[in-house]
């Protein structure tokens, strides 16, 4: 390949990056199983998860299996099978922060303006099946959460999924990879920097708890961004206050997703660094090409020094010429 095809491939290549979302009191104020979920089995939504909690507890048990074998075993005591399409109804009618559901295309929009392709991931404890319902969820390229499996009658029956906020760090890989599927290990894989899907320092996470402090960790140390939001009506900031002060995040905010609120400032800010950084890795990239070629170049001239009259005079011309045709592409 000429080089000036390999420079106009190095300037078109595709400039990635990522916003990983939690979901409950992320993108929406409560736990999503208390909108619809939860009152449907008549419940109370703090006398299920003292419930559900208190399950754990006794069996030293995982909390997310634990809500996920309460809520089966409430449905089959009132007789009422839990279907797939049902977890997407609940979805449908679950509430958002203000300007939730204008976000993406914003944010879409901007990443572009910048030669930036922005994707958006959910990385969540809560239900795959509830989130897949929402009216955001076409917005997302993967949705990684809590999962069942279901019977051919399209039953919940078991969980197939269950993320805690330790299991969450996997999917950072997966999406940095690019290997998006759960059940494949190459994720354990080592892949070196220059094969990723996507660069870790262009991975951006959004979430509201301590519960995702080991996806902030991860990122952040990765040169990444983490952002921590708050609750907007309630002001409860201590969390995040915790956590900034702790060093797990770049910024902190009340989880407004509007026009002109301080998080789209700071999501501005974040592409516009991560686009001055691709733009210093393509120039780079292009300086290593006259460098790599006179690497090379210096490598052959050395080699008559090196052997000098052990190398036949036939090879002598081949090296010569080697090294006059690397000089002419040097001038180019």
């Amino acid at each position: 390949m000429a080089k000036e095809d390999i420079i106009k491939e190095i300037r078109g290549r595709k400039r990635r990056m990522a916003i990983c979302y939690d979901f409950d009191k992320t993108l929406s104020p409560d736990d999503m199983q208390a909108f619809t979920l939860i009152p449907s089995l008549k419940m109370d939504k703090k006398e299920f998860w003292n419930e559900s909690n208190e399950l754990a507890k006794e069996n030293s048990m995982d909390k997310n299996l634990a809500w996920m074998y309460q809520l089966l075993t409430l449905s089959k005591a009132k007789r009422k099978s839990i279907k797939r399409e049902y977890f997407k109804e609940v979805g449908k009618s679950i509430p958002l922060y203000k300007g939730v559901d204008k976000w993406f295309d914003y944010v879409n929009r901007y990443g572009l303006k910048n030669n930036i392709e922005v994707e958006h991931y959910i990385i969540s404890s809560g239900l795959k099946e509830i989130i897949e319902g929402s009216v955001i969820a076409d917005n997302f390229k993967r949705i990684y959460a809590s999962s069942y499996l279901y019977s051919t009658d399209g039953v919940a029956e078991w969980p197939a999924q269950a993320i805690n906020y330790t299991n969450k760090t996997q999917y950072i890989f997966r999406i940095a990879k690019g290997i998006f599927e759960e059940y494949d290990d190459r994720v354990n894989d080592s892949m070196s920097d220059s094969e990723l899907y996507i660069p870790y320092e262009n991975i951006v996470y959004i979430g509201d708890s301590a519960t995702d402090i080991p996806c902030m960790r991860l990122v952040k140390s990765r040169g990444g961004y983490s952002i921590g939001v708050y609750d907007p009506e309630k002001q409860m900031k201590d969390n995040v206050y915790k956590l900034y002060g702790d060093g797990r995040l770049s910024f902190y905010t009340a989880a407004d997703y509007s026009l002109k609120s301080e998080l789209m400032t700071y999501m501005k800010t974040i592409i516009d660094e991560i686009t001055a950084k691709e733009n210093i890795k393509t120039e780079q990239l292009i300086l290593n090409i006259n460098s790599g070629i006179y690497k090379m170049m210096d490598s052959i001239q050395s080699l008559p020094v090196k052997y000098g009259k052990n190398i036949p005079k036939k090879e002598q011309s081949q090296i010569s010429k080697w090294s006059a045709d690397l000089r002419k592409m040097l001038e180019q």
